[in-house]
This record gives structure tokens, sequence and C-alpha cells, in this order.
């Protein structure tokens, strides 16, 4: 059995974790590519069922169970770099485990509107703990949640990577944990411009798909051949017709729960941090 690791606040220990932040940052720079393109191909790379029109349940089934792999063995592997590099131990696995499945669980609750609770921790643990952190967690809760509530299809590798990205950015704020009250305040703008973003990326995953109405055109629906400002105007008034309001309630939402409950989460989750002789700064 091996001995412990080098201590995180000597030289060996910064550098093993220094590298471990680089490589964790390239393996999710990876997954985002990933997910930018199973987003995106179907506009350049249109498969049959594009131009034909397919039910919107159907959109991605071939190509999704894919996606989720290679995402899901990314997270893995994101997990044994920062293992093996020292910048992650299992003290912190554990805290993400316990984070996942409370924030799985979140979502059977009854929420009004577009309104979800998953957010909120994603959010500001991608604050406390970094950007890998905040995706892992993202990207993870969604899995569980699915999982819980039966509700897996060619739609949760996407919503998996939306989550992701919402934590990401989370851990890409400034830290301003002094004064706290701008903390709070400036996680809770991300989470009212989140609400917004996540439903406007979450479209595209079925949006080129959509079938025309019977006997006619679709001036909201997408056609092979259509030129960037074409595409911007039809999906924009898909948006405003079809998602704005429902995700309006998840936007006000967030901003909402995180001013409520921003700040106790917050001193909860910056205490188990420095219950950790390491620091985790990914940046």
């Amino acid at each position: 059995m091996s001995g412990p690791g080098p201590d995180p606040r000597s030289g060996d220990g910064q550098l093993r974790a220094l590298l471990g932040q680089f490589l964790s940052g390239l393996i999710l720079l990876l997954a985002s590519g990933l997910g930018l393109w199973a987003f995106l191909f179907p506009f350049f790379l249109p498969p049959a069922g594009v131009a034909a029109g397919v039910v919107r349940g159907q959109a991605h089934a071939e190509d999704a169970p894919f996606i989720f792999l290679i995402l899901l063995g990314l997270c893995l592997v994101v997990i044994i770099a920062k293992l093996e590099t020292g910048a992650l131990d299992a003290r912190l696995v554990a805290v993400l485990g316990v984070l996942v499945g409370i924030n799985a669980t979140l979502r059977l609750l009854p929420e009004p509107g577009g309104f979800s609770a998953m957010f909120l921790l994603p959010i500001l643990a991608g604050y406390v703990f970094g950007p890998a952190f905040g995706f892992l967690l993202g990207a993870f809760s969604l899995l569980a949640s699915a999982i819980i509530t039966s509700g897996v299809g060619p739609w949760l590798p996407f919503q998996m990577f939306a989550t992701g990205w919402v934590g990401t950015v989370g851990g890409w704020l400034p830290r301003l944990s002094r004064p706290e009250r701008a903390a709070v305040w400036l996680l809770a703008a991300w989470g009212l411009v989140s609400g917004f973003l996540y439903g406007g990326i979450m479209n595209l995953w079925f949006w080129p798909y959509l079938l025309p109405p019977e006997g006619g055109a679709d001036p909201t629906g997408w056609q092979p051949g259509l030129n960037l400002a074409a595409t911007l105007t039809r999906y924009g008034l898909f948006y405003l017709t079809t998602s704005l309001w429902w995700d309006a309630g998840r936007a006000l939402g967030n901003l909402l729960l995180i001013l409520f409950l921003g700040r106790p989460v917050l001193r909860l989750l910056w205490r188990f941090r420095r219950r950790f002789r390491f620091e985790v700064v990914d940046h």
C-alpha cells in the first residue's frame, strides 16, 4: 500500500496541485468542446432526419448515448486526475457525492413554472470549490435526478452539459468574500442570467429537429441552408413564443433562492473548505 501523498503546502504538493488543475481544466475544455459540438453539429452536418423532420423526443436518438458515455468518462477522468495529483482528496469527493445527492432530490420538490432549485448548489459550490467542482456537481446532479425521476432520454447529456456550465461559470466569478453580501448579489445575478441562458441553450438540442406544421412552413423553425442571420431571427422568434416566460420563472427563482439562502449555504461550504488542509484553486 502506498504511503500518504506529499503535503499540499510543500513545494512538491503545490506543483502536483497545479498539475491537477491544469489536467482537469484541459479535460473540462475537451468536455465543453464536445458539448458545443453536440449542440451545434445538426446545423452544419444535418442528419437525414433533420431534412425530413422528426418528432422532438427522437432528436439525437442515435448519437446521444455516445455523447453521454464520453461525457461521463471525461468527468471521471477529471476526478481521477485531481486525486492522483493531490488537488482533490477523498473528503472532497465525499462532499461532492453528498451535494449531488441533495441536489438530485431537490428536483422532486413541487416547483412552479420553469423554476428549479437544482441550480443553487452548482452555482454556490462552484464559487467556493472552483469551476471543475461546479461542472461535476451540475453534471452528476442531472444524472442522479434523471435516474430517480425516470427522466433518462436523449436529452440527458445535453442537460448535464448545460447545468455543468452553469456551475463552471459560478467558479469563474471573482471572489468577494468581503463583503459577503456583495458575493451573494453577484451569485444571484448569475443565477438570474443563467436561468435564461440555460433555457436558450437547451432548446438547441431539439430545435433543428422540429417538424414543421402540416401543409405549411414554420417561420420559427430551422431549415438546412439558412444563413446565420435567418437562423438567429427564426430562433429568436421561437424563443420568444415558446420559452421566454418559462425561463423567466427559472431565472427569478434562482435570483430569489440565492438571495435568501446564499449566505448560510456559502458559510457552510466555506467551513467545509477550511477544514481541508489544501487549497482548491481552479482559475
